[in-house]
């Protein structure tokens, strides 16, 4: 009996579990556009593109992007289901706004060196990445957008406020993560532009709204 007062109090506590769902939306239709066939794709490219070299350090940036995205979603989860609420709204609208843009706009690009200065881990796992991801798909940015959706959470928590360190760190990571998707030839500028398009976009109505409307409720605890 115990048990199960436990687990119903838990259900109530983490009843915003239920955002999780849009996994089971955002994959089954990123999935089908990576696998489609017979599509002819625009390929994104600026100028600015010719200019910027590819530098494979870089990887690791752009790799702990999965660890920045996943650990501040969960740091809202468990400690502020306000915050935590409007991030996934932030992050939910963007990503299904990609998801159609890139239905109805399929894209690609063909920056990727056919082979790399050095051989080392870093470009092992640079490899290891482009046979992972396909080079479509790609305006605007995911790993750009999420990381901006992850540092303006973070820049609004109350609670993160007295940590200007934590935030700082954020706000540094966000930055290196934005310049290793084009020092890796994983996005053109034109992605990153469109992501901070799309940010700028949709922050107003996730942000500046709630703020207006209920301040007092900015900041909610679990």
């Amino acid at each position: 009996m115990k048990t199960v007062t436990t687990a119903r109090r838990l259900l109530k506590k983490y009843s915003h579990a239920w955002v999780f769902l849009y996994a089971f939306i955002y994959m089954p239709w990123f999935c089908y556009l990576e696998n489609r066939t017979g599509v002819r794709y625009t390929l994104i490219h600026s100028p600015l593109d010719d200019y910027i070299p590819f530098v494979e350090y870089f990887v690791i940036p752009y790799l702990l992007w999965f660890a920045f995205i996943a650990v501040t979603s969960l740091y809202f989860f468990f400690t502020d289901k306000q915050g935590f609420y409007r991030l996934s709204a932030f992050m939910i609208a963007g990503m299904t706004l990609f998801l159609v843009i890139c239905t109805f706009f399929p894209n690609g690009q063909n920056l990727r060196p056919d082979t790399f200065p050095h051989e080392n881990i870093f470009t092992d796992l640079v490899q290891i990445i482009y046979t992972a991801d396909t080079p479509t798909n790609v305006l605007p940015s995911l790993h750009v957008f999420n990381s901006l959706c992850a540092s303006i959470a973070i820049a609004h928590s109350s609670n993160l406020k007295k940590h200007r360190a934590v935030q700082y760190g954020a706000y540094a990571l966000t930055a290196l993560i934005i310049m290793s998707t084009v020092l890796l030839k994983q996005h053109s500028v034109t992605d990153v532009f469109a992501a901070f398009a799309m940010a700028l976009l949709i922050y107003p109505l996730i942000y500046v709204t709630e703020i207006k409307k209920a301040p007092k409720f900015s900041q909610q605890p679990i």
